[in-house]
Formats: C-alpha cells, structure tokens, sequence
C-alpha cells in the first residue's frame, strides 16, 4: 500500500496528459493558442494554492532550489502542451518520453545515482527508437524535423528534471514546491504568450464559443489535480521509477489520438515506439535497477 498509493497519483497525472491533446485541440480551433490556455490554466491553479496556503510564497523565498523546480515545470508545460496541439500526438508523446534517457543522466548528476552497463544499454535501445521515429522517407538523418519535434524532445528533458528535482526537494514545504509548479507553468506560458503575440506568432486570444470557457476550467481542475498527484508520488518514488509508471501516458494519448482521428500509425512509427517502451519496461523490472548508489 506505501507504494500503491504513489504509483496510481502517477498513473491518475497520465492520465491527464494523455488526454489533454484533445481539449487544447478544441480550444485551438475556437482561437486560444496553447500558450495562452496554458497561461489562463495555470494562473487560476495558482490563484487556488494561494488561497489555499496563501503563505507558501515565504517557503519559496527560504529555499532558493525550489526556483530552478519552477523553470523546469514550466517548460514543460509549455513545451507540451504547444507541442501535442500543433504536431502528431503520437509522435511527439513519444519524442517526449526520451524523458527516461534524460532522468537516467539527470539522477546521476544531480542524485548521485551511478548508471550501469545494463542502463547504457538500454539507452542505445531508446535511442534507436527514437531515430526510428525521427527518420521520414522524406529526410536523410533521423534529426527533429518539425517545431512540434523540438519541443517534444525539450519539453521530456524538462519533465525528467522536474521528476528528479521533486526527489531531490523532497524535504521543502508541499506547498511551496506546489506554488513553484504552478508559478512555474504561468510566469513562462504568459512570457511565450506575449512575446509570440508581439512577434506574430502566437494569435490574440479569442473564444469563440461560451463553452470554451468551461474547457478552461475543467483543464484547470484536471491540472491542478494531476499536478498535485504528480508531487505526491514523485516525492515518494525514485526518480528512475516515477518516468517508468508516466510511460502510461503514451498508451493513454496513442489510444484515444488514433481513435479520434489526430495521428497515423505507421511500421516505422510503431517499431519505433515499441523501442522506447520496451526500454522503459525493462528499466522498471526491479532485477534490472539501472542505477545504483556510488
């Protein structure tokens, strides 16, 4: 049960993301640009932290470390979110979950937890699934071809940092790593936001229909939520285990984008794919742990 409890608040987090293509999507077409749903969303998350442990603020001021949490979540979100609603869902959830591969080197640099020549292999693994993914009969090298792929593959190098920075915060007040997340995801949405706006990027938000704005706020509700179901069991898993149970969301997001009609699915797609789970499925199995303490 120790355990059981932080691995469904993961797997409740996936499940979220997993299906947060499909709202971001509607609220695209009816003229909000992630950036600025991803502002609104996380500015009113903010707002309920703030009302809820409206002194949170001052455990953020006492442990600067929490500063570089609040960059990292932030990114990602924007990253994501920009990116599963202007490219492939498919492709880009499994761009993002290169995240493994990032924790691995992350762990050990800020964790101290040493890879082994088991986990150097499966990042070979991972990485060849990743190629697979990037190599279109259109291109010669398998390198990121789109802004979606970009953002996909740094939106995953910050969720691993965010994963292994809430392992290592694990001791700073909630509340305070809660006020960093959200804090995080609304001060770098709102900076994309204008400054897109300004250079032409980034539409005027608009809302065509009313029922948007109860888009909005089931967004909000399902972020807030799996974002505090994210902390609870980050802080209680490893790093390493915690990329291991997100992995989930590839199933959830590849399901319901295939059955709604948002991404193809071809060979090398699925071979690929297939790579980058199976690498993380071994890298789970506890007689397999790729890491260990120096």
């Amino acid at each position: 049960m120790t355990t059981l409890l932080p691995v469904l608040a993961l797997g409740f987090n996936a499940l979220v993301w997993g299906l947060s293509w499909w709202p971001l999507k509607t609220l695209e077409s009816q003229g909000l640009h992630p950036l600025w749903a991803t502002a609104i969303i996380f500015a009113v998350s903010l707002a309920c932290v703030l009302l809820w442990r409206p002194q949170a603020w001052r455990g953020l001021l006492k442990h600067p470390a929490l500063w570089f949490l609040l960059l990292a979540s932030g990114l990602t979100n924007v990253c994501f979110n920009w990116a599963v609603t202007v490219g492939d869902v498919v492709r880009v959830v499994l761009l993002f979950y290169l995240m493994p591969t990032w924790s691995l080197f992350l762990a050990w640099w800020l964790l101290r937890e040493r890879p082994t020549g088991h986990a150097l292999l499966r990042l070979l693994l991972a990485l060849a699934g990743v190629a697979l993914v990037l190599k279109t009969p259109e291109t010669d090298w398998p390198l990121p071809q789109s802004l979606a792929d970009f953002l996909a593959l740094l939106g995953g190098f910050c969720f691993a940092l965010t994963n292994v920075l809430l392992r290592r915060l694990h001791d700073t007040p909630e509340a305070a790593r809660m006020l960093a997340m959200f804090g995080g995801g609304t001060f770098t949405a709102l900076v994309f936001a204008l400054v897109g706006t300004a250079a032409g990027f980034v539409s005027q938000p608009t809302m065509a229909r009313e029922w948007g704005w109860l888009a909005i706020l089931g967004l909000t509700a399902a972020f807030l939520l799996g974002n505090l179901a994210l902390q609870y069991g980050a802080a209680r898993l490893s790093a390493h285990t915690t990329a291991m149970v997100m992995l989930s969301e590839v199933v959830f997001a590849s399901v319901s984008s295939i059955s709604l009609g948002a991404s193809g699915w071809t060979a090398r797609i699925a071979l690929g794919g297939s790579l980058i789970v199976l690498t993380a499925l071994l890298a789970s199995r506890p007689s397999n742990a790729s890491l260990e303490s120096p």
